[in-house]
């Protein structure tokens, strides 16, 4: 059996391990999705079944 490499000494791009790369994309994932909920103050709030639309559409969307 191979062992898996250990992802604090793999190296991605620019040099950064693994480990610290996950660690910045969720830190830029984090910001993004606080910098989304304060920019849309102005938006109306979405009823159910406007989410469902939503859900259904999101789900769908990989067919055809």
């Amino acid at each position: 059996m191979t062992k898996k490499p250990d992802s604090g000494k793999l190296k991605g791009p620019g040099g950064l391990s693994m480990s610290e790369l996950h660690k910045l994309v969720k830190k830029s994932h984090a910001r993004d999705r606080a910098a989304s909920k304060v920019s849309n103050k102005l938006t109306q709030p979405q009823n159910r079944w406007q989410r469902f639309v939503r859900y259904v559409w999101d789900k769908n969307r990989g067919r055809g």
